[in-house]
């Protein structure tokens, strides 16, 4: 069934380069006036958004009009996700039940400003690709949840620092002697390795890399005073192996299954292009 000439020429303005240029000059002005009411509301400013409100309505419609029916307009995501960022829009303050309703709606109105991800097409690909990526990097996080469990299970068994009711005198005097030559374990968490939640943060903060060097120093001076029975080469070893496994394998994985579906989207979406361009339309 072929399309109504006036609907064949909606399509071509929707599917031509100055129409997608000009709505993404209006999504960016949009997203610069969403940010600058956060410093200062002015009529004008209400007056403009309520006109590029306008301008997102009609692009919806033009879009709706272009397609070849309802249910191939929908079928696109991008299409589903621009008509519910709109659609939101028009929800009437009034009719909010309540203060924490109004936030939740003024947020989902701030969102408009993810429009800006279809302002090129490498962004929407790249953005296509997470959302394709998302079963690989779940499996990919059950992997890591298993080594972070069993090194925390590990790490509270060798480091834990002793409970202080239960020190002898001795070990209660070398315990403030070490809190006074390394107190930043760090100074709010006195002992990282302490429970196992906290134990599952430090791991987490080691494979950051933030300051778990210091964590590791602090432990070695911990061991040098007796406060932790594990010796040195424990210590390092421990922390070495996890950096590496949590930073060079772990990440590297979720790195290789994003590149691996970036590659796989990026073949298709030339494939796509290449038998578009084949296609010779005859009158």
């Amino acid at each position: 069934m072929e399309m109504a000439p006036w609907r064949e020429k909606v399509r071509q303005i929707c599917s031509s380069r100055w129409f997608e240029i000009a709505v993404t000059v209006v999504i960016i002005i949009n997203s610069a006036l969403i940010g600058l009411e956060t410093y200062v509301q002015h009529p004008i400013i209400t007056t403009i958004q309520a006109f590029i409100l306008f301008l997102f309505t009609v692009e919806i419609i033009l879009r709706l009009i272009a397609a070849k029916s309802i249910r191939a307009f929908f079928k696109s995501g991008w299409n589903t996700f621009d008509f519910l960022l709109v659609a939101i829009t028009y929800i009437p303050e009034r009719l909010v039940p309540n203060s924490s309703a109004m936030i939740v709606i003024r947020i989902l109105r701030v969102l408009r400003v993810l429009r800006l991800l279809r302002a090129s097409k490498e962004i929407k690909l790249i953005v296509t690709v997470l959302l394709k990526s998302m079963t690989a990097m779940f499996y990919n996080m059950l992997l890591f949840l298993v080594f972070i469990y069993l090194f925390a299970i590990i790490g509270v068994g060798l480091f834990k620092m002793p409970d202080a009711e239960a020190m002898t005198q001795e070990e209660k005097a070398r315990y403030e002697e070490f809190m006074k030559v390394a107190p930043n374990n760090p100074v709010h968490s006195d002992d990282p390795y302490g429970s196992l939640d906290e134990a599952m943060f430090t791991l987490f903060r080691v494979m950051t890399g933030e300051d778990w060097t210091d964590l590791r120093y602090n432990l070695v001076t911990a061991s040098e005073y007796g406060v932790v029975k594990a010796p040195t080469v424990v210590i390092t070893l421990f922390h070495v192996v996890w950096f590496i496994i949590a930073a060079f394998l772990l990440l590297n994985l979720v790195t290789g299954a994003i590149l691996n579906n970036y590659q796989i989207e990026k073949d298709k979406q030339d494939k796509l292009e290449r038998c578009g361009e084949m296609e010779i339309p005859e009158k």
